[in-house]
C-alpha cells in the first residue's frame, strides 16, 4: 500500500510541473516538439533515478534533470549542425505541427486577447534573447517559485551566481519590456 501511496504522490508531483516545465524547456530550445519529449525524458530519468528522494527534494532534483536534458540537447543539436550542415536545408525539418496550428475552440474577448497575446509575446521575446544561466534563474526563481539554494541545486551553481544571474536577467527584461 506504501509504494501505491508514493506513486500516487509522484503521479501528482509529475502533473504539477509539467505543463511550466515545457514551457521552460521550449524556451529553452525553442521547439514545442522538442520539448515535449525534453521533459517527458526528464519525467523517466526523475523517477528511475530520485522516486525514493524525500518530497521536500523532488522540485529542485526533477529541475536538474531538465537542464541537464536541456544541456544535452544542445551538444547534439551543435554536433547535428555540424555533420548535416554541408546538406540542402541543413538537415532541418521544420514543417510545423497543424495541430498546434489550429484555432482555438474557446472563444475569447478578441481585444483582450490581443493585448495578452502582445504582452505575452514581448516577454518571451525578451526572454529568449537572455542567455541561457540568465534564462534559468529567472524561470526556476520568479516562474517556478524556487528558493535560492533549490535553484542552485537545479542548476548546479552556487547561490551567489544564482542571485547574480537572476539580477542581470531582470535588468535585461525590465531595458527589454520598458522601451
Amino acid at each position: 500500500m506504501a509504494q501505491a501511496i508514493d506513486q500516487q504522490r509522484i503521479n501528482r508531483f509529475l502533473a504539477e510541473v509539467e505543463r511550466r516545465a515545457v514551457v521552460i524547456a521550449e524556451l529553452a530550445v525553442g521547439q514545442r516538439e522538442d520539448a515535449l519529449d525534453l521533459v517527458q525524458e526528464s519525467m523517466l530519468r526523475f523517477v528511475k533515478h530520485y522516486a525514493a528522494k524525500p518530497e521536500t527534494q523532488w522540485r529542485p532534483l526533477f529541475h536538474r534533470v531538465l537542464q541537464n536534458r536541456i544541456r544535452d540537447h544542445y551538444r547534439r543539436q551543435r554536433v547535428r549542425r555540424r555533420w548535416l550542415g554541408w546538406l540542402p536545408g541543413g538537415g532541418d525539418d521544420t514543417d510545423g505541427d497543424p495541430i498546434q496550428q489550429a484555432a482555438d475552440p474557446v472563444t475569447r474577448d478578441p481585444e483582450t486577447l490581443a493585448a495578452q497575446e502582445q504582452d505575452g509575446g514581448r516577454l518571451l521575446a525578451a526572454l529568449e534573447k537572455l542567455p541561457a544561466r540568465q534564462q534559468q534563474a529567472f524561470l526556476l526563481r520568479q516562474w517556478e517559485g524556487l528558493s535560492v539554494r533549490d535553484t542552485a541545486t537545479a542548476m548546479g551553481c552556487s547561490e551567489g551566481s544564482v542571485k547574480t544571474h537572476l539580477s542581470r536577467a531582470l535588468k535585461h527584461l525590465r531595458g527589454s519590456l520598458d522601451t
